[in-house]
This record gives C-alpha cells, sequence and structure tokens, in this order.
C-alpha cells in the first residue's frame, strides 16, 4: 500500500528554524526506514483553485513563496498501523527536539487507479 505523510507547522509565527539536531534525527529515521520510504521533500504554497456556489475561485499562482508550508514522505507498506507508527515516530522526534514546535501530520492512503484503456 502506498501512503503520503504531510507536515504542517500550526504555529509559525513561533517555530521558524528546526535545530540541527532534528534535522540529524530525521535523517537517521528516513535511513532506518530506507526503501519503505520512497520520497521525501518540502512543500510550498503554489496557488489554490476552489469552487464555491458555482464560482470558481483561484487564488496564485504565486511569484515566490513566502513561507515552507511543511514536507511529505511517501512510503510503501504493508499495513495502516506501519503507516501510522513511523509517523508518531516521526512527531515523537519534534516533541523530543523542538518542543516548542507544534504541528500536524495528516496521512493519506493513496489509491491508483489505471488509466489506460
Amino acid at each position: 500500500m502506498k501512503f503520503i505523510t504531510m507536515v504542517k507547522t500550526l504555529n509559525p509565527e513561533v517555530a521558524i528554524n528546526p535545530p540541527p539536531e532534528l534535522m540529524g534525527a530525521i535523517v537517521q529515521l528516513g535511513m532506518e526506514a530506507g526503501a519503505k520510504m520512497t520520497e521525501t521533500g518540502g512543500m510550498a504554497l503554489a496557488g489554490t483553485v476552489t469552487t464555491r456556489k458555482g464560482q470558481m475561485i483561484t487564488d496564485g499562482p504565486f511569484a515566490e513563496a513566502k513561507e515552507m508550508v511543511g514536507g511529505y514522505a511517501i512510503y510503501e507498506l504493508d499495513t495502516e498501523a506501519e503507516i501510522v507508527r513511523w509517523t508518531e515516530r516521526f512527531v515523537e522526534l519534534h516533541r523530543q527536539h523542538w518542543p516548542e514546535w507544534d504541528g500536524e501530520v495528516s496521512i493519506l492512503h493513496l489509491q491508483q487507479f489505471n488509466m489506460a484503456g
């Protein structure tokens, strides 16, 4: 099963720069995940497209990303319980090394469709 986790900082006015110890611990966790984590990176808001009451509202594209929204990781795992455990470990690293950070990690189970045919 394929999952994507998306990290969002809830207090960017306080949690500005992650400490190097946190970044080192995250790299270590990624190394432990190995081939189970197939991709990872940062995210910045590029724009939004919304429909409300029959009207389309587009905000963006933004000329430059003013702030990092967070990050993501894609995993190939056997169960939903595994992705929850990896995510808990990731958040625990933040609790240990960056206690002023408030954030959330959303876990999405990716459903792939065959577009051929």
